[in-house]
């Protein structure tokens, strides 16, 4: 039994179809995954091949029609919550970042794009064969998207997109992005998406060295005088901002449930270090401070996947609420940052040395409290909602 698996075999929300996702995607994270994830780190990307190998598992398609290479009958979100705590069991947020970097650029494509484009696009995203990104932050704006100034003007049968695009996860990678761009006038109601190839001439890209997620490439994107064809468009012009919105509520909830299986890691491994090192003459799990902390660190793990659970399930059945999914980011990345620390507290100076899972998530957290919408973007927007305006 794993550190994921107690929980779920006391949830209702999980039954014996979970459980085999958990095992499949376990299985593949030990021969692919973890005995590899250190040099990745070093080399601050993942191989491409290990996007095709996550395809033949069945991980990239997993929740995705089945006309496009996906797997979507009998599966609901909680299978893709449980794919997404196995894969962080290495203690590396850059790997879920990057590998399923589609889960944020290809959903505005399957709800809004044209058939065409469906076909055109999903199919090798899905297979692995390509790299699809989501270019919406730009270094002017950061979380206000409304702000955004990459322009895309209507020329004839194509878009002239000049601009930038700053923080964007597989960037350097991508063979697409799904691009947010203003076809018209400031606000939101200006705003359209693009598909934009990252092989057209004018499309420069540049790494950017982070503090963490190192395996996950991040650039900044550069468009000048890029030609895009019209087709390209996910929607409708100046429709951009509803599809950019749907899209956080679903980000939002994962990178929630991804705090909660980091911090299940941080505790994981804290755990084991207590039972083992001594101390003053006894194991450090013999000292009271110290199984106080373990016993606080669960608490809060626990109360937050219980929130996260119930949102998830308010998605299957039609009930979700914006505000929920970013009060939800804010307790989520608030509990991970607690329970990182006092895993580094229990682990003491064996945690500032490279080569434990505390310290890289450690030094991951501040990513999750800022992407998708930072704390205090999330609830203002959440007060606006629940009408404290």
């Amino acid at each position: 039994m794993t550190i994921f698996d107690d929980w779920r075999a006391r949830s209702p929300f999980y039954d014996d179809t979970h459980t085999a996702v958990a095992d499949s995607v376990r299985a593949f994270v030990a021969r692919e995954v973890a005995p590899h994830i250190d040099a990745w780190e070093e080399a601050r990307a993942l191989p491409r091949e290990l996007h095709r190998k996550a395809a033949a598992a069945g991980i990239l398609g997993l929740g995705y029609p089945e006309e496009y290479g996906g797997y979507s009958a009998g599966f609901d979100i909680f299978h893709s919550l449980t794919q997404s705590e196995e894969l962080a069991a290495v203690g590396a947020g850059g790997l879920t970042a990057s590998l399923m970097t589609h889960g944020i650029g290809l959903p505005p494509i399957l709800a809004l794009g044209t058939d065409a484009m469906k076909r055109r696009i999903a199919p090798p995203v899905l297979a692995g064969d390509a790299i699809i990104a989501l270019g919406i932050t730009e270094a002017g704006g950061g979380s206000d998207v409304a702000a955004l100034t990459t322009r895309a003007e209507r020329r004839g049968d194509r878009y002239v997109v000049n601009g930038g695009k700053m923080f964007i996860t597989s960037g350097m990678r991508a063979d697409y992005v799904t691009t947010a761009v203003r076809t018209g006038e400031p606000g939101t109601g200006g705003i359209s998406l693009l598909l934009i190839e990252t092989d057209r001439p004018g499309v420069s890209r540049t790494p950017l060295e982070k503090m963490g997620w190192h395996c996950s490439d991040t650039a900044a994107l550069h468009f000048d005088d890029v030609e895009v064809p019209a087709e390209n468009l996910i929607g409708v012009e100046n429709g951009g901002f509803a599809g950019i919105m749907r899209n956080f509520n679903g980000e939002r909830l994962g990178m929630a449930h991804s705090c909660c299986a980091f911090a299940r890691v941080c505790l994981a491994e804290a755990a084991a270090w207590a039972t083992t090192r001594e101390t003053f003459g006894k194991r450090l799990a013999q000292h009271q401070s110290i199984r106080i902390k373990l016993a606080d660190m669960a608490r809060q793990i626990a109360a937050t996947q219980a929130w996260v659970d119930l949102c998830a399930w308010q998605v299957k059945t039609g009930q979700g609420r914006p505000a929920d999914f970013a009060m939800l980011k804010v307790q989520a990345t608030r509990m991970l940052e607690s329970v990182a620390r006092e895993a580094a507290q229990v682990l003491g100076g064996a945690s500032y040395l490279k080569g434990s899972k505390v310290e890289r998530i450690y030094r991951e957290v501040r990513v999750n409290a800022i992407g998708g919408g930072s704390e205090e973007i999330m609830l203002d927007l959440a007060g606006r909602q629940l009408g404290y305006s």
